[in-house]
């Protein structure tokens, strides 16, 4: 059955108030009213709890606690269900926020362009310190994961909304705009510009098809035919799993049911990565289509596209490019004046979880529930989406289908190496000169990327982000490809006067802050990992700190419960092998020291009670 099309009951989303419009003026009968419309809008259907979630706090800034539980009444949830929901979440606030919320972008490429200091410098003019809320509650400042714009950076969150290329002038300027109040929507638009930073184009970014020409190539070849042609293609997933696109379509059509679905990952939330945001702004319509060509390939008739969070600003564009389809009899029933090929595509929007990223995580946020991974088999391909078959695909997947569909199998298994066919997507970011998207054949070296991005005295590339590998300048030989070094596509240089304990202590704070919680290795494990490395960076680490964190990385490989916790010691214990003196130039003793000390600890006790004597201190041992 062909799913329904969710429209707003209202003529715009602008008939609902805004965060920015709305102040503190909004009454407790105006939540109800707010949130009732919502819940409209979205049929009561519990699937959509996050988004529907996510909608209320669009409108009223947070979610009340008598929001949740009549949220909960009417889906027929219990409250802890709903408030658990909301609670996974970084950007469901239960509490009440501030009417504008500023979330400077963690990322350490953002760092290196002066994120740090900016963010300091605004909390100053604000008067507020990061984390909290100020005592008017107009303004909080605070820190999120990368948010996709490390190629213009430092970049930040306003409500929701990106803002690139901050200077201590944007800050400035900004500071008064919060002051006097002013709507987001009368801010200087420049603000707000992303741009696509395309700087090396090939088969993908050059395609110039026509929407509609790849479906009709598909269709005339038929379902059967066409992943024929997606096998002789040798086509990967772009994710960086790099599982063969025909395997996992032809298991989804064989499998058992009688609905199916195409979903389509589009939330790229790893930190470096923003090669899929550049897809969906400038080439929807191939993405779109790709799904389409999915769909027809499968026997499914409903599509969902899961869209990160932090590109909120893409949705608008994004469902004009889906009505338009529609408008051209690309979407929907009898696409293109067949008789029996029937498809659509919703498109749900991520709320701030990077573990949502795997895809079994995702199909559970897609279910309206918290982003915990599924315990695998059964595999989405045959147990996905509402129990039924589903095959999930990277959006630079899809893409490539299109092509496949418009030149065939042969014409695209040419291009790049044997065991890795086609071009790869590489967002570079970093010490370079030209930071962007590079589009390469697969087997390109990295001395290659460095290059042609304009990097110089290079000291290190971390390939495929936080969770990939880290290569040294012996390795800028070897080669991008799926036989080499895989990668989801980021690409980040650092130059030899970068401190890589550094890159790598804040990758261990990135895995700590996302980590679900669900197992105790990654829960536990995460906030370890984080907390050597504050010791070490504090000056109290010892070699005995080292051998711990080898030992928390062999454990949480074993027994994490998914990719996060098995990759999270990735970037360290890299750093650790390839870039040792950075952290032994750390370690002041050749004994254990602890990290907490009980001493400092006690000092509030004594000034409270005015001593400072021998005896109100731990005696020292010799």
């Amino acid at each position: 059955m062909l799913m329904p099309h969710y429209s707003m009951p209202f003529e715009n989303r602008s008939q609902l108030p805004t965060r920015n419009q709305r102040g503190s003026s909004v009454s407790a009968p105006q939540h109800a009213e707010i949130a009732t419309a919502l819940l409209e809008r979205n049929r009561k259907d519990p699937t959509r709890l996050v988004q529907i979630l996510r909608e209320i706090v669009e409108a009223l800034g947070h979610l009340p606690r008598q929001v949740l539980a009549m949220v909960g009444a009417e889906l027929k949830l219990p409250y802890g269900r709903v408030a658990g929901v909301a609670g996974f979440y970084h950007f469901l606030d239960i509490d009440e926020s501030a009417r504008y919320r500023v979330l400077w972008s963690d990322n350490i490429i953002e760092h290196m362009q002066g994120s740090v200091e900016l963010c300091e410098e605004m909390c100053r003019r604000l008067w507020i310190e990061p984390g909290r809320v100020s005592e008017d509650g107009l303004v909080s400042v605070g820190y999120t994961s990368c948010i996709g714009m490390g190629d213009q950076g430092p970049a930040l969150l306003v409500n929701g909304r990106s803002v690139t290329n901050m200077t201590r002038e944007r800050v400035a300027a900004m500071v008064d705009a919060i002051r006097a109040g002013i709507p987001l929507a009368t801010w200087p638009q420049e603000w707000f510009a992303v741009a696509d930073n395309i700087r090396r184009r090939d088969i993908l970014l050059d395609h110039r098809l026509k929407p509609g020409a790849a479906l009709t190539a598909a269709l005339a070849r038929g379902p059967a035919a066409m992943l024929g042609e997606i096998l002789t293609a040798k086509l990967r997933g772009r994710g960086g799993a790099g599982f063969a696109t025909y395997q996992k379509w032809q298991a989804c059509r064989d499998a058992q049911g009688c609905a199916r679905y195409v979903v389509c990952n589009a939330d790229e939330g790893e930190p470096g990565t923003f090669k899929d945001r550049v897809l969906l702004t400038r080439d929807a319509d191939l993405v779109f289509e790709g799904m389409s060509i999915a769909g027809l390939c499968v026997g499914a008739e409903r599509g969902l596209l899961y869209l990160r969070g932090e590109y909120l600003y893409l949705r608008e564009h994004l469902e004009s490019v889906l009505g338009r389809r529609r408008s051209a009899g690309l979407l929907g029933r009898h696409i293109l004046g067949s008789d029996g090929f029937n498809f659509d595509i919703e498109i749900h929007l991520g709320a701030g979880a990077y573990v949502c990223g795997e895809e079994s995580a995702l199909i559970e946020s897609l279910e309206g529930k918290r982003g915990t991974p599924r315990s695998r088999p059964p595999f989405p391909v045959t147990h996905g989406y509402l129990d039924a078959p589903t095959t999930v695909n990277n959006v630079e997947t899809l893409a490539c289908a299109c092509l496949i569909a418009e030149n065939g199998g042969d014409w695209y298994a040419a291009i790049g190496t044997q065991k890795s066919a086609g071009t790869k997507l590489l967002s570079v970011s970093g010490d370079c000169a030209r930071p962007g998207i590079y589009e390469y054949p697969f087997g390109v070296t990295i001395a290659q990327v460095l290059a042609d991005a304009g990097a110089s005295d290079t000291q290190a590339v971390q390939v495929s982000g936080p969770s990939g590998i880290c290569v040294a300048p012996d390795e800028f030989g070897r080669r991008l490809a799926f036989e080499d070094l895989p990668s989801a596509g980021a690409i980040m240089i650092f130059d030899d006067g970068r401190d890589m304990f550094q890159v790598a202590r804040n990758f261990a704070h990135f895995f700590a802050h996302e980590s679900c919680g669900f197992c105790t290795p990654c829960r536990v494990g995460t906030s370890l990992v984080k907390n050597l490395m504050d010791k070490l960076n504090a000056g109290h680490g010892s070699p005995h700190d080292i051998d711990e964190l080898f030992k928390l990385h062999r454990l949480m490989q074993s027994t994490a419960h998914c990719g996060l916790g098995h990759t999270a010691c990735n970037p360290v214990v890299d750093t650790l092998n390839k870039f040792r003196p950075a952290y032994e130039r750390r370690l002041h003793s050749l004994e254990f020291e602890p990290g907490f000390d009980l001493d400092y600890a006690l000092s509030q006790a004594r000034q409270m009670t005015g001593r400072d004597d021998a005896g109100a201190h731990l005696a020292n041992e010799s």
